[in-house]
């Protein structure tokens, strides 16, 4: 059963002359995770904000159709009872970072839910630990780099615990190396613990390889929806702009000198692997 479903989704900003979102139907099973990417402004942070509630609880306007995150329908419940169930990293951690220490900083959304001390002490020190971020525990956010922003931005999303965690472009401000180890640490979340992960993402030749579902959006709508190698192969992915990874790029222009690999890579890690492979045999 899938943990996030969408069906005939429609919705119109307070102020909006058109649909943001139109005729979204797509399913995000448990344990998954999920590229969301598409051009600037085609609506991947408004279909975000759905997931969590925000989108219509906070930000108003029209909403039709049907959003359902862990079996609950998002516009029967509060956006405090699905925050236990979907947790939202910003783009700019800063934005959500805000006590005078990392550690307050982390506990702030669990003393919110009402949780005995002794199990937000438990559930900060868990978070912390599982972002290695727990020797900048005592550190107030506004001295940190951005990549320890960041950290701090999702352990505060980890520590409640949530079935589901959305990331909006969380490396946009990060350099790649920085980017890289943030991707890294989604990652292992994924991995070990089975959080179902959506990241909103345009740097697809850094995050393409720990995903296993792509959705494309253009103008409100999802035009493709697959695995990596079937969206960052086809030519409806470049016609829309969507960023492929140069790898596979590279796959395409090789296909059309006559020099065929074993499967589309979707990643550099790949892309090397196959070419030996074809320089080994060429050899032979």
């Amino acid at each position: 059963m899938a943990i996030i479903e969408t069906t005939n989704l429609m919705y119109t900003y307070p102020a909006g002359i058109k649909p943001s979102l139109q005729d979204v139907s797509i399913k995000v099973e448990p344990g998954e995770f999920l590229i969301l990417t598409g051009p600037s402004g085609c609506g991947k942070t408004t279909l975000c904000r759905c997931f969590n509630g925000l989108v219509p609880h906070f930000y108003g306007g029209k909403l039709e159709g049907n959003v359902e995150v862990a079996d609950l329908k998002v516009d029967d419940h509060s956006i405090y009872e699905l925050a236990r169930h979907v947790g939202l990293v910003f783009q700019n951690p800063e934005n959500q970072l805000f006590a005078l220490s990392v550690e307050k900083d982390v506990a702030f959304g669990l003393e919110n839910l009402g949780i005995p001390r002794n199990e937000i002490r438990e559930r900060v020190d868990w978070a912390l630990n599982i972002t290695g971020i727990t020797d900048i525990r005592e550190r107030a956010p506004h001295e940190l780099s951005g990549g320890q922003q960041q950290r701090v931005a999702i352990a505060c999303v980890l520590a409640m615990k949530p079935d589901v965690m959305v990331l909006d472009e969380p490396t946009s401000f990060l350099d790649p190396v920085g980017a890289q180890k943030i991707f890294d640490v989604i990652s292992d979340l994924n991995k070990k613990l089975s959080i179902t992960v959506i990241l909103v993402e345009h740097r697809l030749d850094l995050a393409s390889k720990y995903a296993d579902h792509v959705l494309v959006m253009d103008e409100g709508k999802v035009v493709l929806d697959g695995t990596p190698r079937e969206i960052f192969d086809s030519d409806s992915a470049r016609l829309i702009g969507v960023g492929i990874p140069k790898a596979t790029r590279l796959y395409q222009i090789l296909k059309e000198k006559g020099v065929s690999l074993k499967k589309i890579p979707v990643n550099s890690e790949e892309a090397s692997q196959l070419l030996r492979e074809v320089l080994t045999r060429d050899q032979n």
